[in-house]
């Protein structure tokens, strides 16, 4: 990772680039004189990409091109283009090589990290997926140079999740302080420090359980709500901004159970982050998808909570709890 790292990109026998297809062409064609793909195709821009529909159009075109078993594909772009690339890496001919670009602060600390692949479904999101590690990941800082302020915010929360889980000096490095300045930037002298200091944050979790059968569920810190607020507004909520708003309410989850002082690093993130304002909400109009979670089982939905900085832990939650919390939240945003 770090300035220039996508000119390092090389994959042996055929490959297929699947991209962004809103991505400048510069990156596009950085990727080709690196790889020299055999296949390029542009991939359907955000949320709007996770779908079956998009993946059986690219695996026919795949199909189509014969691109071989021994062959790879490479996914260029954000966290969703991540995502559907890697789930059709895993299913074409029942699973070729991937290697991953992210283009996205989000997808560099996040999605290309830990071989989680998915996409959605109308009932929600990311309910349909596999476990596909990249074979390498080139996470190119000088992509970030471009990107709108406030899609670079929505990527910072999972940096700042990654802080409150394991690592809280980067609470610090994310919002204003004495170190950061105004806070942290796509041209922040340190970026790529603080990306790779997030991504070892997920990279030690996921070593250590790779198919989420413990820890990794950690991951999942404010992602219950977040996952509900994306489904509930047909992904016009960005993820990085879901996943603020969550954070907020598992931070006061938490308090309410004992912990202290949480909600406070969580509130001062909402405001730096300045996220889309939400419609009018009701936890019981949430309920239904929030009972899909992935972290859900036969006795209903369970919530990544933190006893302090850097100790997560998964517990259920009484629903009359959760409906005060759920209030005190709405005041707070």
């Amino acid at each position: 990772m770090g300035p220039g790292a996508l000119a390092q990109a090389q994959a042996a026998g055929p490959v297929a680039l699947l991209h962004d297809r809103r991505l400048p062409d510069e990156w596009v064609e950085r990727a080709r004189q690196a790889l020299q793909p055999s296949l390029v195709l542009p991939v359907r821009s955000g949320e709007a990409g996770k779908s079956m529909q998009e993946v059986t159009r690219l695996l026919s075109a795949l199909a189509e091109a014969g691109l071989p078993r021994s062959g790879a594909i490479m996914g260029l772009g954000g966290g969703a283009t991540t995502d559907v690339a890697g789930f059709v890496a895993a299913t074409y001919l029942r699973g070729v090589r991937y290697f991953a670009a992210p283009t996205t602060l989000l997808s560099m600390v996040d999605a290309a990290v830990g071989g989680k692949t998915g996409v959605n479904l109308p009932e929600g999101k990311n309910l349909v997926g596999a476990f596909w590690p990249a074979e390498a990941v080139w996470c190119d800082t000088d992509t970030l140079d471009t990107l709108p302020v406030r899609d670079f915010r929505s990527g910072a929360a999972e940096v700042f999740k990654h802080g409150l889980l394991a690592a809280p000096e980067l609470l610090d490095e994310v919002l204003p302080s004495q170190r950061s300045g105004a806070g942290l930037t796509q041209f922040s002298q340190r970026l790529p420090e603080v990306v790779r200091r997030a991504v070892q944050v997920k990279a030690d979790i996921v070593a250590r359980d790779p198919t989420e059968q413990s820890e990794r569920a950690f991951l999942n810190l404010g992602h219950t709500l977040a996952h509900a607020l994306e489904t509930f507004t047909h992904q016009r909520l960005p993820h990085g901004e879901a996943v603020g708003y969550g954070m907020h309410f598992a931070a006061l989850l938490s308090e309410a159970h004992g912990a202290k002082n949480l909600s406070g690093h969580t509130h001062a993130f909402l405001n730096w982050q300045n996220p889309e304002p939400l419609p009018r909400l009701s936890l019981e109009a949430l309920w239904p998808i929030i009972n899909r979670d992935k972290k859900a089982d036969t006795q209903g939905p369970r919530w990544v909570l933190l006893h302090e900085l850097g100790q997560p832990y998964l517990t259920r939650v009484d629903r009359a709890l959760l409906d005060d919390v759920f209030r005190q939240w709405q005041r707070d945003i």
